[in-house]
């Protein structure tokens, strides 16, 4: 299956490795307006650079993996499913809820394949916690406790692109209580402030949130988000059943442990997504891979992808009003 990625910035250049390492996946084209980004691309992993008129008129690519700036995920979307092409986008589709219904209705129409990137469904930790949770080893889930920490905050330029904390970092979070609940979340109650950088206050958004997720059974879930982990990129899970309780916990530089006079000792957390979920992300494009090859749905869909922006969206609402907000309130 032949691939062209769209974008040669940060995340095109993880999927980029990541296409490279799945088997009978190939690199076979990038595209970005700053030419050196994409010739970097080009001389790493040995794939052409090619316009993105000429990635919709190859009829040797099969599919696209869209890692371009939020604001043309959905004309690209539109675009590349009326070419016939798979598509792969990193999330969101859009941060418009409206402007992602239209595209979805397109990508329908089409009778395409879009899958949305959130890649920590598939890092082996959480699918090995997953496939434990749907086996009944933890009984009936109850609660589920969700921990995202940055190492430090993103640059202000990205920031005031970036739709705010809740549709950026927390997005992440929602999709991923979404599945570890096994329900769609109800309500949601937010309490977000700024205590990383007033900078980032200035430009509208948050640095520190905590969120409580309900569904209609009642089961819950706790999500607390920073911008700032001075020990590393913190990312942890807890899921409480009826029988037990399931975690994952962080990912070190090494799995070792040194033990001495003044203590006990491990090596730092890795530093950030690019090395924490480095095996997701080869792992979600073979899914994606799978799926085209099969005819099968994609393991996470559009529709995936506008549940957790209403999440996020109530979440922001939350916070402006100091009150839970019902997802089924939002009106777009």
């Amino acid at each position: 299956m032949r691939f062209a990625v769209l974008g040669a910035g940060r995340i095109g250049q993880v999927h980029a490795r990541a296409i490279a390492s799945v088997d009978g996946a190939e690199l076979a084209a990038v595209s970005d307006p700053v030419a050196r980004a994409a010739e970097a691309v080009r001389d790493r992993f040995g794939c052409e650079v090619r316009t993105v008129d000429d990635v919709e008129d190859s009829s040797d690519i099969d599919a696209v993996v869209i890692c371009s700036p939020t604001d043309t995920h959905a004309d690209l979307i539109e675009r590349f499913s009326r070419a016939g092409k798979a598509v792969f986008c990193e999330k969101p589709v859009d941060l418009d809820v409206q402007r992602v219904r239209t595209c979805l209705d397109v990508v329908d129409r089409c009778g395409t394949a879009l899958m949305v990137g959130f890649q920590r469904r598939f890092d082996p930790d959480f699918r090995t916690l997953k496939e434990a949770v749907d086996q009944g080893q933890v009984g009936d889930v109850e609660m589920v406790t969700l921990t995202s920490r940055d190492p430090g905050p993103p640059p202000y330029e990205y920031i005031k692109r970036s739709g705010g904390l809740f549709r950026d970092m927390t997005i992440h979070d929602l999709d991923m209580a979404r599945w570890l609940l096994g329900e769609e979340v109800e309500s949601v109650f937010a309490a977000a402030s700024v205590l990383v950088d007033p900078k980032i206050g200035e430009l509208g958004d948050y640095d520190s949130a905590n969120l409580i997720l309900t569904t209609a059974s009642g089961k819950h879930c706790a999500i607390t988000n920073s911008r700032r982990a001075s020990y590393g990129y913190d990312q942890r899970i807890e899921v409480h059943g009826s029988h037990g309780t399931a975690s994952a916990g962080n990912h070190h530089g090494a799995r070792i442990e040194i033990a001495g006079k003044s203590g006990f000792t491990r090596p730092p957390l890795l530093d950030f997504f690019m090395s924490r979920y480095a095996a997701a992300y080869a792992a979600e494009i073979e899914a994606f891979a799978v799926s085209v090859q099969s005819g099968t749905p994609p393991p996470v869909t559009g529709h995936d992808g506008l549940q957790a922006l209403l999440l996020a969206e109530a979440a922001v609402q939350s916070v402006k009003e100091g009150r839970e907000v019902n997802v089924a309130e939002l009106h777009f």
